[in-house]
């Protein structure tokens, strides 16, 4: 995605995109792309979305 404007999170380089949870204008180095989100967003992320344990499952 093409965007204008410093990044949000460091307010001195470019931003190059836009995190898809938070909308964040990011630069490269704040920017996760095999994720497409921030990097505040990234951290927050499950590293391993199967693996909940405060969902209950019921498999047949």
């Amino acid at each position: 995605m093409s965007v204008s404007g410093l990044c949000q999170i460091c307010e001195s380089r470019p931003a190059q995109d836009r995190c898809e949870n938070c909308g964040t204008f990011a630069c490269r180095a704040h920017y996760e792309r095999t994720v497409r989100l921030c990097v505040d967003c990234a951290a927050q992320a499950d590293p391993d979305p199967g693996r909940n344990e405060d969902v209950d499952v019921h498999r047949f």
